[in-house]
């Protein structure tokens, strides 16, 4: 299995994504970069909303004990947010969740899309938690 300088992991606010942050942890380098980016929509707002703030300091102390960071972007925009991000972290791998409703291939398809000839890898990783 390769090893990566700088790995860069979709999430969901779900508190299932742990799963994703582990297995990126285990691919990227001894001394890499590992990131976390959760991009909403932009009138989304967790402040006013609990469970959804719970879920993202879960997230927050979840990343940190995998010696990552946790970014959360506002957008529409969410596949071309995240290949921005990859491109300006010269991310090496994009690991991103499954869907339950098999969106995930066309998320993909657009991700790659955006990401043209540069090297940056997407790695699915199957189960529950959605990009």
């Amino acid at each position: 299995m390769s090893a990566y300088d700088s790995v860069l992991v979709c999430v969901t606010r779900q508190k299932a994504c742990e799963r994703l942050i582990r297995a990126a942890a285990e691919l990227k380098k001894k001394n890499g970069a590992l990131y976390v980016i959760h991009v909403t929509k932009e009138k989304w707002n967790f402040v006013d909303n609990a469970k959804d703030g719970e879920a993202m300091e879960y997230l927050f102390s979840l990343s940190k004990s995998y010696g990552a960071e946790l970014t959360i972007l506002n957008s529409n925009k969410i596949p071309e947010t995240i290949s921005q991000f990859a491109e300006h972290y010269q991310a090496q791998l994009i690991v991103v969740g499954e869907s339950p409703d098999n969106s995930t291939n066309s998320f993909n398809k657009r991700l790659s899309e955006l990401l043209g000839d540069s090297k940056t890898e997407i790695m699915t990783i199957p189960g529950s938690c959605a990009t």
